[in-house]
């Protein structure tokens, strides 16, 4: 895809896009809008999964369209040794590089900022991760409703009167960490055309979302001696995950995070071709909703604790539906500064 860039504040200035899905592009798209030149690498073949979210037409969906507006894209095999490369001599000439990796796997593709920065020292170099490079979850995958779970988003949706947590429908926290970055971006480059040099940029969607909500959620923890009850609404096909002692949700996005949910309470029958695809599932709901029912049914019968342990396991997407006073005193939070 191809487009011509506005000039704009950003004009000159050259930014390459490793990101997939949304946080990463869109934030990356946010900068083309300004008339910086973008090129973005994919993967051969299935290219970025957003390419495949919604309506999709030879390849192409709105929902990718949307977030990659105004790049030039190119397809690279990141695990080969040439494929890293291309990649490096790319990273040599930009201004800009952001990837939303896990935190580690860059590096051991040989792509990660020690190594960028060392053919290109000016470098503003912007990782976006869930929860970010250190604390316990920092190797936990994650989505926009796994991080509205953990970041109050669910929790401030609920009736205020009793009832579950609820989810944006829209991806909210995928969105607030985009404004986020580009935000980091354009100050990190501010900073260098002062002389301060490049930087490494560190995002967590974690940390970008619970200060985006803290502003109003800040006055029940800060100033009130109150139960942490917020008002500040569920992605759509998702719902709250129930468990003995609270509520929680998995996010089986890919065919790993299905496989591994199901896996994880023991649900069997993941592996049929009807289910064991992004695709199948989306032609045979009936089929996967009797899957999902079972691990929902599942999931009533576990602590939140037991939970935990089992798609920490399975490597599973998900997140427990914490109050904005069970943020204040999570580990992950505490571990990582997120309050200081």
């Amino acid at each position: 895809m191809t487009s011509n860039a506005p000039e704009g504040p950003l004009a000159g200035i050259k930014i390459l896009d490793l990101s997939i899905a949304l946080t990463g592009p869109y934030a990356v798209a946010l900068l083309a809008d300004q008339g910086a030149e973008v090129i973005k690498v994919e993967r051969p073949g299935m290219g970025d999964i957003a390419r495949w979210i919604g309506v999709s037409v030879n390849g192409m969906s709105a929902f990718y369209l949307a977030c990659n507006r105004g790049k030039r894209c190119v397809a690279v095999d990141l695990s080969t040794t040439e494929g890293q490369a291309v990649v490096l001599q790319l990273a040599a000439t930009a201004d800009v590089v952001v990837q939303n990796f896990r935190p580690g796997v860059i590096d051991r593709l040989g792509i990660g900022y020690d190594a960028v920065q060392a053919v290109n020292p000016d470098v503003v170099y912007c990782s976006i991760s869930g929860y970010g490079p250190d604390g316990p979850y920092r190797d936990r995958s994650a989505y926009d409703t796994s991080i509205q779970a953990y970041a109050g988003f669910a929790a401030n949706q609920a009736d205020p009167e009793g009832g579950p947590p609820e989810f944006l429908h829209q991806n909210g926290a995928d969105k607030v960490s985009a404004l986020y970055a580009s935000q980091a971006i354009t100050a990190a480059l501010f900073a260098r055309a002062q002389g301060r040099g490049g930087q490494h940029l560190e995002l967590a969607m974690a940390d970008a979302c619970v200060s985006f909500l803290w502003a109003e959620s800040a006055g029940n923890e800060v100033l009130l001696d109150s139960d942490g009850t917020q008002r500040s609404s569920f992605n759509a096909g998702f719902k709250p995950m129930p468990f003995l002692d609270g509520w929680g949700i998995v996010v089986p996005t890919t065919d790993a995070d299905f496989a591994g949910m199901c896996k994880a309470l023991d649900v069997e029958g993941y592996d049929d071709p009807a289910v064991s695809t992004v695709t199948a599932r989306y032609a045979n709901r009936a089929k996967t909703n009797e899957l999902m029912d079972l691990c929902y049914a599942t999931a009533a019968s576990l602590t939140q604790a037991e939970a935990t342990e089992r798609f920490e396991r399975e490597r599973v997407a998900f997140a427990m539906v914490l109050s904005t006073e069970e943020i204040t005193d999570d580990a992950h939070a505490e571990a990582v500064g997120m309050f200081v």
